[in-house]
């Protein structure tokens, strides 16, 4: 699903909280209903030519993190950004200590130049890789295949990764049963864990 900022602001300028928090409940009412699995949600910011940090702070860190603290299956995702947006949003992953995932859209919503925009520590940064690398993986997949090496003893510090990287929006969540997988947000990450 992708989603337009500029035709819900009306303007190529966006700027201040209070028009922020106004993107913000759009968003929300533009969303509908929830998918049937876990899905990237293209926020587009085609032809948005500013976007200020006092704007971008709900529309995107705040939606995303509202997305996750109801466990909807719609993952925010920043979409066709110029380098001045993700300039700004840089600036503020880093002073919240967040990230976000953000590509270029084409037609049809295919994903490309996917990367991660924010401040990721070193485990979360390799377990995002790994987690790309392998297309999908569960703790106890993590912690048999690497255990050894990130000397780990239980699946424990892997489920906790996964989980802070799903809070995150990073890496979608799906249940099997009690135990959960997690997915990349889309195929086109795999580019970016390469050169990571």
């Amino acid at each position: 699903m992708k989603i337009r900022l500029r035709d819900m602001m009306d303007n190529s300028v966006l700027a201040g909280a209070g028009n922020g928090k106004s993107a913000f409940a759009a968003l929300l009412a533009a969303t509908g209903p929830e998918p049937a699995e876990p899905l990237p949600l293209f926020i587009d910011f085609s032809d948005v030519d500013i976007a200020t940090a006092s704007f971008l702070r709900e529309p995107v860190f705040g939606f995303k993190n509202y997305m996750r603290t109801i466990d909807s299956l719609h993952y925010p995702v920043v979409a066709n950004a110029n380098a001045s947006v993700l300039d700004e949003l840089a600036i503020i992953a880093e002073a919240r200590r967040d990230a976000v995932a953000v590509c270029d859209l084409e037609e049809g919503e295919n994903a490309h130049n996917a990367r991660i925009i924010g401040d990721l520590d070193a485990k979360q940064a390799l377990t995002l890789q790994l987690v790309i690398e392998m297309n999908g993986a569960d703790a106890a997949g993590l912690m048999q295949k690497y255990g050894a090496a990130e000397k780990t003893t239980s699946t424990t510090a892997w489920n906790n990764r996964l989980a802070a990287l799903a809070n995150r929006g990073l890496v979608r969540e799906f249940a099997r049963g009690r135990a959960k997988y997690y997915r990349p947000i889309f195929e086109e990450m795999r580019k970016w864990a390469l050169n990571y």
